[in-house]
């Protein structure tokens, strides 16, 4: 693969600040990175965020089919062109973006759950994996880079300053392991942070399920929505419309002290939370 600056230079294009578009130019990362996907030649892969394939060509390699996903319409002209180069017609180019793309229906064609690989754009990185929870039951697993701050933050305990929305529904759903650090300069442009590799293991049932896992959900985002604020307080003055005495009452009942923040609380007292408060509604 021709390096991300000349490929740009040639093409006449800049990287886009705006999509948060930072290239990987080391091959041994990529490698690394594909190596830890564990990608039999039976594996379907999702990579999300192709760029200017530098995942694409070593996933490409190791399994039966790559869907490559990319939002720039300029990048997937170039990426097309450097596939033409070495012809893989199981290399399927989607432009569009992973927030919207029909993955219902990409994911019906595909036999076995699918395999997902990418250096997230970092603008919007929790969003898509909070796209890629609602599809985990589809899906292998996951080894995603991400900026190092959101990465310790999403394994971080509870009780953490950094401990927030993202990481309770993570570790709500899945297992996750740090696979590798990758240093900023191995990208172009340098971005300010370095990054990290995560792997995400879906599980098949929750070890604390909850009965509704969207409110579930919901109820973590009203706590996390003002986090300086008590439990209660939040609560109250969140979406789900609470009233203070329900709040308190919910609370209680839940064993939580109404006193608490949200970023006290596991997971586990999250769910109980979430169950006692749809009951009590």
């Amino acid at each position: 693969m021709t390096s991300p600056r000349h490929l740009l230079t040639a093409w006449d294009l800049k990287p886009d600040k705006n999509l948060g578009q930072n290239f990987l130019i080391q091959p041994a990362t990529s490698s690394a990175i594909v190596k830890a996907c564990g990608i039999s030649s039976e594996d379907s892969v999702l990579e999300i965020g192709a760029g200017l394939g530098a995942l694409t060509l070593p996933l490409a390699k190791a399994a039966k089919e790559v869907f490559a996903v990319e939002k720039d319409g300029k990048l997937v002209a170039l990426l097309k062109n450097e596939l033409a180069l070495n012809p893989m017609d199981h290399v399927h180019i989607l432009e569009a973006s992973i927030l919207t793309l029909d993955l219902d229906f990409l994911l019906d064609n595909v036999p076995n759950k699918i395999i997902v690989a990418g250096n997230l754009p970092y603008n919007i990185s929790s969003q898509i994996l909070i796209r890629l929870m609602a599809f985990r039951h589809r899906i292998k697993h996951a080894v995603v880079m991400l900026q190092k701050e959101l990465a310790l933050r999403i394994m971080e305990p509870p009780g953490s300053r950094q401990y927030g929305r993202i990481s309770v529904m993570l570790q709500y759903c899945a297992e996750i392991q740090k696979v590798m650090d990758v240093r900023a300069d191995q990208f172009f442009p340098k971005p300010r942070i370095d990054s990290l590799v995560l792997m995400i293991r879906f599980k098949a049932t929750p070890d604390f399920p909850a009965k509704n896992e969207d409110f579930l959900f919901k109820v973590i985002k009203a706590a996390f929505g003002q986090r300086r604020k008590t439990l209660k307080n939040a609560l109250q003055n969140s979406e789900l419309q609470v009233g203070g005495e329900m709040a308190e009452k919910t609370l209680v009942l839940s064993g939580i002290d109404p006193k608490r923040r949200a970023e006290t609380l596991s997971v586990e007292e999250f769910v109980r939370l979430s169950n006692t408060l749809e009951t009590s509604s």
